[in-house]
């Protein structure tokens, strides 16, 4: 019998999702309110809340791959319930933030549970035929989808009773998920090709990861578009609440309410549309469109006048970002050799987390000392060129 039935991939499949989107219910009360929070409270510049967004993303970038090596060693179940619990325990630090150093701290912890993401995605492509790999991916979108849905209509409900409430929320749920998956998680690698991989090495970064991009240049193609689309959604990370506080006049349950929206786009397109899309239209017409949805969202942002203006350039964005993410994640998982899934996921993931560092930098220190419009037409600019890469460079070549 094999090691995976298909009734076991398929509850799996529930298992791993309900396991994120309840994650993601924490992470998405937080993130609205954190630069509102660090800029009323503890009186901290765009600048450095800039920096608070990009630390946590530096700490992805450094573990991501590591966590996918480990995971590839010792299993996916394990890796997944401990970040949980590492997550959980700096949503409860976030909430006796009283200084720019513990908010640092929380960050940190906060970004090292993070970097389970591609953990997830290689336990999704275990218990997924490479024919439904879209749809699998598109799990965690809608899981994300769903956490920045029912997560910022519940920050913004807790905001009336102060910022502390935010935190333990948010570690509650946390804690949920990784009860909920030392109860119901399955593992998903067959313990015996576990044991027939090498020894773990504790790199930050392995080269050979590198080198394996270098030898399959369709992924490394890939990667390279990953990065650019997420470099250009993260010049907003710091500055997008930041804009509807300072610039649009919002307060906190306006931003969380954005961001709700937000998820509710996301959950739609990844959790119910992506199947239909992806049978109806071949890869990079996806690309193309998604990509063009990117440019007009990002670039009228900065120019709306009400909530319901930044409501619809927040759709347009996130249409593209929706149709973007799962497909290129399912082409370089389909191009990526079943034993190594984990640490080329780990190291796209690990890619996506420094475009999720210098975005936040650069939009930070763009906001204040440039104007606020800038980090939103940096984004722009660089998700067209991504789209001039799929219009021209995409149709020559087959991936």
């Amino acid at each position: 019998m094999p090691f995976y039935s298909p009734q076991k991939k398929r509850a799996s499949l529930a298992v791993i999702f309900l396991t994120v989107f309840i994650d993601l219910m924490g992470f998405g009360i937080l993130i609205p309110i954190l630069p509102t929070f660090a800029s009323k409270e503890l009186n901290i510049s765009d600048f450095s809340i800039g920096f608070i967004v990009a630390i946590y993303s530096l700490i992805q970038f450094l573990f991501n791959p590591l966590l996918g090596r480990m995971s590839d060693k010792i299993g996916r179940r394990p890796i997944i319930i401990v970040t949980l619990l590492i997550t959980s325990l700096s949503y409860i630090l976030f909430a006796f933030a009283n200084s720019f150093l513990i908010l640092i701290v929380s960050r940190l912890l906060a970004g090292f549970g993070g970097s389970n993401i591609g953990v997830a995605q290689a336990y999704i492509a275990d218990v997924t035929e490479k024919n439904n790999r879209s749809k699998g991916m598109g799990l965690i979108g809608a899981a994300f989808g769903l956490g920045f849905l029912f997560g910022p209509i519940i920050g913004g409900i807790l905001s009336d009773y102060g910022y502390n409430i935010i935190g333990f929320g948010s570690a509650a749920f946390s804690l949920a998920a990784a009860l909920f998956a030392l109860r119901f998680l399955p593992e998903s690698i067959d313990p015996i090709a576990k044991n027939k991989l090498s020894p773990l090495k504790f790199n930050l970064i392995e080269l050979s990861d590198l080198r394996l991009l270098l030898k399959l240049p369709n992924i490394g193609l890939l990667v390279i578009i990953f990065f650019i689309i997420i470099f250009s959604v993260a010049n907003i990370y710091g500055t997008f609440s930041l804009l509807g506080y300072k610039v649009y006049g919002f307060n906190d349950k306006q931003n969380s309410y954005l961001f709700g929206i937000m998820g509710i786009v996301s959950a739609l397109i990844q959790g119910v549309l992506i199947k239909v899309v992806t049978d109806n239209f071949n890869d990079r017409a996806i690309i193309i469109a998604g990509t063009a949805m990117m440019v007009i969202g990002l670039g009228l942002l900065p120019y709306g006048n009400n909530f319901y203006d930044a409501s619809l350039f927040v759709i347009s964005l996130t249409i593209g970002t929706s149709l973007l993410q799962p497909v290129i994640l399912s082409l370089i998982s389909k191009n990526s050799p079943d034993n190594v899934q984990g640490s080329v996921l780990g190291l796209n993931q690990s890619v996506a987390a420094l475009a999720r560092v210098l975005g936040p930098l650069w939009g930070g220190f763009a906001f204040e000392y440039i104007g606020y419009e800038f980090p939103f037409l940096t984004g722009a600019f660089f998700t067209l060129i991504t789209l001039l890469i799929s219009i021209f460079y995409l149709k020559n070549n087959k991936i």
